[in-house]
């Protein structure tokens, strides 16, 4: 018995005995005079046990049963370890139709010994920068690195984007490794899905910002630019958004904290789902940002969309590539990737290209090719054998030309390769003969200098 319900079967008593009244006695456990009334006739009837609580020993009709309680125990150590007990709750409800509280799943997990892998920390004092008021007036990308596939699949980095305003997430994609490609199928969806922000606050990473500042060619200074624009400063300058560099990772704090849940919460998704490919986890990224932002986006102080219109998609195919400078040959080719190109139009006719002239190669998401070429559009065909080159007019064809033989009285005949060499009997034999049986002959002085002599 407790000291509440001992100290009430006391009152009683001396309120059966007349000691104190019903109520004096009410006042004294803070109860109601006909109440004291029902405890006085049950004690009467059953004795001092009838003050003991009826539910004692009986479990509670609110109780979660034993079955329920051994699954959530069982998911949180297979599929759902180092998941937080709200997330837990969350995948319960919408996946296995269990509705518990995190309150809850934290009082079984600890009743069966199963560690924590998050507990309550207080909060520190921190200055945080005010959101802006309006959803799309500012998106915080970046990419991380991390085992999302755990021992699955390869390590992949997230390419991802949230708005400043509202914390949603406006797009995710998963690469190899951290790539001007996936940060412009990022831009692609939220472009697509959303609009087209005003500014962008990223990291100076060299995929953002050319790291060749102040060393700006005559044409770039002469266009008003103040530093080169790398691949994706060019996309997006095209699209008119504004492009912030943050000088930490703290001053882009919002989507850092967003790879902190997401390595967490996307994590166990894809573990349940059990992906282990980057082709099934893009696949399941759009139905997870959706149920997502159900969950943690925020509501604006400005409710009105500040998003620019998204172009029309072929617009926003040519803008989102890789462009690409080549000089045409004599031959109306181009040369790109190792490869000998020619341009054609729809109708598959072939293009003549002025020597020497510029075309912009464009490399579209989808791994295709198309060309820009005196402000037109053409397609690309490749040629398995480069074509000949025209030889200018008044050229020699140096193909039939024969080897140059000297005359017989060049003077390259009569060099002297070696005058100090002594030449022996038989040598001296001979010349002597020889000089005397020709009409002319050739003597050669101190200097080295040959001369022609008559006999």
């Amino acid at each position: 018995m407790s000291v509440k319900e001992s100290r009430r079967v006391f009152v009683i008593e001396q309120a059966i005995e007349g000691n104190i009244t019903n109520r004096q006695a009410a006042e004294v456990l803070g109860l109601s005079k006909r109440q004291i009334i029902r405890l006085k006739e049950r004690v009467k009837t059953e004795g001092v046990t009838g003050l003991v609580h009826k539910n004692r020993g009986r479990e509670s009709k609110q109780r979660i049963p034993k079955e329920t309680r051994e699954r959530i125990v069982k998911l949180a150590q297979d599929s759902l370890h180092n998941a937080s007990c709200q997330q837990i709750a969350e995948i319960l409800e919408e996946f296995y139709n269990i509705d518990v509280s995190s309150k809850t799943v934290n009082r079984i997990l600890k009743k069966n010994n199963i560690p924590l892998s998050h507990t309550h920390r207080s909060s520190k004092l921190k200055r945080s920068r005010k959101r802006l008021p309006q959803e799309g007036l500012l998106s915080q990308i970046d990419a991380s690195p991390f085992e999302w596939l755990e021992d699955r699949g390869p390590m992949l980095s997230l390419h991802g984007s949230i708005d400043d305003a509202t914390s949603k997430v406006q797009g995710l994609h998963f690469e190899l490794h951290e790539c001007l490609f996936g940060y412009l199928k990022l831009i692609q969806q939220v472009a697509q899905n959303f609009g087209i922000p005003k500014s962008i606050y990223s990291d100076r990473h060299t995929i953002f910002f050319s790291p060749k500042e102040d060393k700006l060619s005559i044409s770039e200074e002469l266009s008003g630019q103040t530093v080169p624009l790398t691949q994706f400063g060019r996309a997006i300058s095209e699209l008119g958004i504004r492009h912030i560099p943050a000088r930490s990772p703290q001053a882009k704090g919002r989507i850092e904290r967003l790879w902190g849940t997401l390595q967490k919460r996307l994590t166990i998704e894809l573990r349940m789902a059990g992906i282990s490919t980057i082709e099934a986890a893009n696949e399941f990224l759009p139905d997870f940002i959706k149920r997502f932002n159900q969950r943690f986006a925020v509501v604006p102080d400005n409710p009105k969309l500040t998003y620019s219109p998204c172009p029309s998609l072929d617009k926003l195919e040519e803008i989102l590539s890789w462009h690409q400078e080549r000089k045409a040959s004599h031959g109306s080719y181009i040369s790109y990737l190792g490869h000998i190109y020619q341009l054609v139009d729809s109708n598959g006719k072939v293009i003549p290209l002025t020597p020497k002239s510029t075309v912009k190669v464009l490399t579209h998401l989808d791994g295709s090719f198309s060309a820009l070429y005196a402000d037109k559009y053409y397609l690309l065909q490749e040629l398995l054998i480069p074509p000949k080159e025209k030889v200018k007019n008044g050229s020699k064809n140096t193909s039939t030309k024969k080897p140059y033989i000297p005359a017989a009285d060049h003077p390259w005949r009569h060099m002297v390769i070696n005058k100090f060499k002594r030449p022996n009997s038989n040598s001296n034999s001979s010349s002597n003969s020889n000089s005397n049986s020709n009409d002319n002959s050739s003597l050669v002085d101190e200097r080295g200098v040959t001369k022609s002599v008559s006999h």
